[in-house]
């Protein structure tokens, strides 16, 4: 601003491989981030490297003076500067002089101009006290002044460091979390048995995404996991350290505030990224040959949505498998597929089918296993157009919902053996059903568009939807979609589809 003087700063900044190790100035402002008279600097020191003159390290200069020189640089140099370093000179004048100090048993003496050896680990400069200030200060405000925003920031530059393989990144992660975990408000929600709100859980669900990022890191040493394993162990013991399920069961539901709306809420920022293009980079270290870092990330993506997974018991939690699995299927939808990437999809289709246990699609799923439905729609669309067989196989396997069916009987009354088993049966609080249900919904009736005009497979779907979906008005909405399909006005109605259409409105 004109109004304010012109200050004159003093700026210092030490480099060591072109990072930046250490920085002051005497301007006295406190941020996480460099302050601008340091931006400003480094700046010029990168635009104009000529006008910024190099020396050499000062032990080097020290060593081409002779004596006289030398007592005479040390005399000026404690004239210049005498209130600050005069008591300091006389002490090790003094230490120098005694053969038995300490000083005198170390070879050399430290320059500070020398720069690191070139095995010595070297990383950007952090304040961390400044980090935990900051991040204390935001959560302090409990929400308020934006400062969901700026947590927000924080992490952002945390994924920015992670990006450039950065050590800060642990650093200030480990720095946000220690500040996250001595908020006071964790006991006292403990104490009072209140559930922390939708936004603080979030911030919580970040911190969490960021570990996983940092400990999966493959440029890591192994002692480093084990230091950051150690270290996750000691805050997961604490006793106000939140579930990631919610408030140890206690809350009650807001159902009100349930999907499909959270499952939205980050969107049988997403459109800014549509303009992205996705290009294959070679991975020259993998064996098969036409893979990439693409096809890699994407079957890693199918692998993760089609693992058997079981539905966990809190809202909040039970919202947040829904909203990751969107997520996750929104980014795959940016992808345009192409040959390489379709084999990729079949593969994974194949396998998931005939899988065990760890598949969501296999033939034996837990009763309780997080439904398939919205993932097999975007396979199922993703197939159809390359291997309807397949394609049909998939949707039709993931059409189930263990969950609304009766149990099997729990073994043989008469034998000791099997009272173990006989327990009541638990009907689990599914607070996403009706989501779950339309999205079953969903999958049924593009299955029905599909297959227009091809009686073998409109029965088949038939049967699904009569044996797997158990709501009323889904089966309603579908006897309206077939219906809808089959009178499309630019061809004749299609008479297999009426008659679905007729069977599930009877139904």
């Amino acid at each position: 601003m004109q109004s304010e003087p012109e200050t004159v700063c003093n700026v210092a900044i030490s480099f060591d491989r072109c990072k930046i190790t250490s920085v002051t100035c005497s301007c006295g402002n406190k941020d996480i981030f460099y302050c601008a008279h340091v931006v400003a600097l480094s700046l010029y020191r990168i635009r104009k490297p000529d006008q910024v003159k190099l020396h050499l390290p000062i032990s080097e200069t020290l060593f081409q003076m002779n004596r006289d020189q030398l007592q005479k640089f040390v005399q000026y140099l404690i004239t210049v500067h005498h209130t600050e370093v005069l008591p300091t000179a006389q002490k090790l004048a003094d230490e120098i002089l005694s053969q038995n100090s300490e000083i005198n048993q170390v070879h050399g003496a430290p320059d500070p101009t020398a720069g690191a050896s070139i095995d010595d680990e070297n990383c950007w400069h952090l304040d961390e006290e400044q980090v935990q200030e900051q991040v204390k200060l935001f959560l302090s405000q409990g929400g308020y002044h934006g400062s969901g925003k700026q947590l927000n920031l924080l992490f952002a530059k945390v994924r920015e460091m992670l990006k450039m393989r950065d050590s800060n990144g642990a650093r200030m992660l480990t720095l946000i979390t220690e500040q996250f975990m001595a908020d006071p408000r964790l006991s006292l929600w403990r104490q009072q048995g209140t559930a922390m709100t939708d936004k603080y859980r979030q911030l919580w669900d970040e911190l969490g995404a960021l570990w996983m990022c940092i400990v999966l890191n493959p440029h890591c040493k192994l002692e480093q996991k084990a230091s950051w394993l150690k270290q996750l162990k000691k805050w997961n013991s604490v006793d106000v350290c939140p579930w990631e399920d919610g408030n140890h069961g206690n809350e009650l539901p807001n159902l009100t505030n349930a999907l499909p709306q959270g499952a939205n809420a980050n969107q049988e920022n997403m459109g800014q990224c549509k303009s992205l293009e996705y290009q294959h980079l070679p991975a020259h270290k993998f064996l098969e040959e036409g893979e990439s870092y693409l096809t890699l990330a994407v079957e890693v993506a199918l692998i993760g949505l089609g693992q058997q997974r079981i539905m966990p018991d809190g809202l909040y939690a039970q919202e947040k498998v829904c909203r990751n699995e969107e997520q996750l299927i929104s980014k795959l939808q940016e992808i345009e597929l192409d040959d390489t990437l379709v084999k990729i999809f079949r593969k994974q289709a194949v396998f998931l089918l005939e899988a065990g246990p760890y598949s969501g699609l296999g033939e034996v799923v837990h009763r309780e296993s997080v439904p398939m439905h919205t993932f097999a729609k975007y396979l199922f669309t993703s197939l159809l157009p390359h291997d309807a067989e397949l394609a049909y196989k998939t949707a039709l396997r993931a059409m189930r919902l263990l969950v609304l069916e009766s149990t099997a009987p729990s073994g043989d009354m008469s034998r000791p053996h099997h009272i173990a088993s006989v327990v009541p049966n638990r009907y689990p609080r599914w607070f996403t059903l009706s989501h779950i249900e339309s999205q079953q919904c969903e999958l049924a009736s593009t299955m029905l568009t599909a297959a227009k005009g091809d009686v073998r497979r409109l029965e088949t779907v038939l049967e699904s939807i009569q044996k797997n979906i158990h709501s009323s008005s889904h089966i309603f909405k579908l006897a309206q979609d077939a219906f809808k399909i089959a009178t499309l006005m630019d061809s004749l109605p299609d008479i297999t589809l009426l008659k679905v259409s007729l069977e599930l409105g009877l139904q």
